[in-house]
């Protein structure tokens, strides 16, 4: 029996969130696609523990609902976005003070919403003894000008956004006469906690598009824990597309090699890993320097009474950059009579973690911390690429005629960045393979471990 010229339309390589929305546009464009992950399951660095009925993240990412891509991406119509309290806690000088945006239903009203916010800062209780301490954000004049360039954000079309002269973050916004106080005590700690960044290093395009998410939209966390996104991609898929536990060894324009099952030929082959995975793939490959981060989770009795909101450190008083009652925002992460409340530390983890994070949150949270249990925690070295100038926001997805690739590496390091990577690789590809038409497949991949 003559072999088949092909055994699939496309090979994806990598099932994160970006190979699986790639996989997703290109099975509903009648091309026939496999998607090939080394892990013995799909999603990537969005995948979620179970402990005890917690449910918890591995990373955490925020998302926002002012993320255009998971409105667009097909399959994420069922998906649920539980939001924080609007904008953030700040913890300043043993107090809380609410600031931040509004989410409305957008436009104008949403600019003036995001300004409102701003200017009217409502302290919370005192979390302990010290004396009555002054709004991080500086003076009434510095918090009216933060609220209007919050305001200006919100409506810009990212095109002239991305137009502006680049530099470090911390550099524009002194260039733009942000005052130190306003920087140091609100956006640093808030992209830190966006961009996983607090010394703000990150390319001023990136930062004032993580900005401009955060003052027209809410900051969300997904239903049932972050794996619930690419569960919702895989089970919109034809049943097979998705092979887990397949080694990719090497990968070329028209077949990929597995230690597992020989040669997989093709037509195209889309890379959807992580970038130094790629690099593997295809040597030259560009390999960002990466953000740092551990994640600790925590159970208690008793939530703490900051809601569901997410608090931040504005005095960067310890190892903590931004932490939450996350059941409090999705109570599916916790069982009932339970909170839970996951903290995330940037950079370089203390030596003696657990005891430094517990005296960290006990600041924070003004309360005790000793009866809390850990639940677990994640270190991840690689965790968020970084995004320092000069950064293409819209590196290439088409390496050659047949050779593509995406992720967070290709964009913003994102989810949004994730995804709308798919959206241009997926746009390429159709392109380059004109009327594609599905193939007839009488040498069928290897269901093993199929998901």
């Amino acid at each position: 029996m003559l072999e088949p010229a092909y055994q699939a339309d496309v090979v994806i390589v990598g099932a994160g969130v970006a190979g699986l929305s790639a996989a997703h546009r290109l099975t509903s464009a009648g091309v026939t696609t496999a998607v090939l992950e080394a892990a013995p399951c799909a999603g990537g660095r969005m995948s979620t523990e179970k402990v005890d009925g917690f449910r918890l993240d591995r990373i955490g990412q925020l998302l926002s609902t002012a993320y255009p891509e998971l409105r667009l991406t097909p399959g994420l119509d069922a998906l649920v976005l539980r939001p924080f309290a609007p904008g953030v806690l700040l913890h300043s000088d043993g107090r809380h003070h609410r600031a931040g945006a509004v989410a409305s239903a957008g436009g104008a009203r949403g600019a003036r919403g995001a300004l409102h916010a701003v200017r009217a800062l409502a302290s919370a209780p005192r979390t302990t003894g010290t004396p009555r301490a002054s709004a991080p954000l500086g003076t009434a004049v510095d918090q009216a000008r933060l609220g209007a360039a919050l305001t200006r954000l919100a409506a810009m079309p990212v095109e002239r956004l991305l137009s502006r002269p680049e530099l470090p973050a911390r550099q524009a916004l002194a260039a733009r006469g942000v005052p130190v106080r306003t920087v140091d005590g609100f956006l640093r700690p808030l992209l830190a906690a966006l961009l996983c960044d607090p010394e703000l290093t990150t390319s001023s395009r990136c930062a004032d598009l993580a900005l401009r998410s955060f003052a027209a939209g809410r900051l969300c966390v997904p239903e049932g824990g972050a794996e619930t996104l690419p569960e919702l991609l895989r089970r919109a898929l034809p049943p097979g597309t998705v092979h887990t536990g397949v080694q990719v060894t090497s990968v070329s324009t028209n077949a990929v090699t597995t230690a597992e099952h020989g040669e997989i030929r093709c037509r195209a082959v889309l890379l959807a890993t992580d970038a130094r995975a790629a690099a593997d793939l295809l040597p030259g490959l560009r390999v960002p320097d990466f953000h740092r981060l551990t994640v600790v989770h925590h159970s208690a009795d008793e939530a703490p009474a900051t809601g569901a909101s997410l608090l931040l450190d504005a005095d960067r008083g310890g190892p903590v950059a931004h932490t939450a009652v996350v059941s409090a925002v999705d109570p599916s992460r916790a069982p009932a009579g339970r909170a839970l409340i996951s903290s995330t530390v940037l950079g370089p983890p203390p030596a003696d973690l657990d005891t430094a994070v517990r005296m960290h949150l006990s600041r924070l949270y003004g309360t005790s911390t000793r009866r809390w249990e850990t639940l677990a925690v994640h270190h991840t070295a690689e965790a968020v690429p970084a995004m320092r100038p000069p950064h293409d926001l819209r590196r290439p997805v088409r390496l050659l005629a047949g050779l593509y690739v995406c992720g967070d590496h290709r964009d913003t390091s994102t989810v949004q960045g994730a995804l709308h990577s798919a959206h241009r690789a997926t746009t390429a590809i159709l392109t380059d393979l004109g009327a594609a038409t599905p193939v007839h497949r009488s040498d069928p991949l290897p269901t093993t471990q199929a998901a």
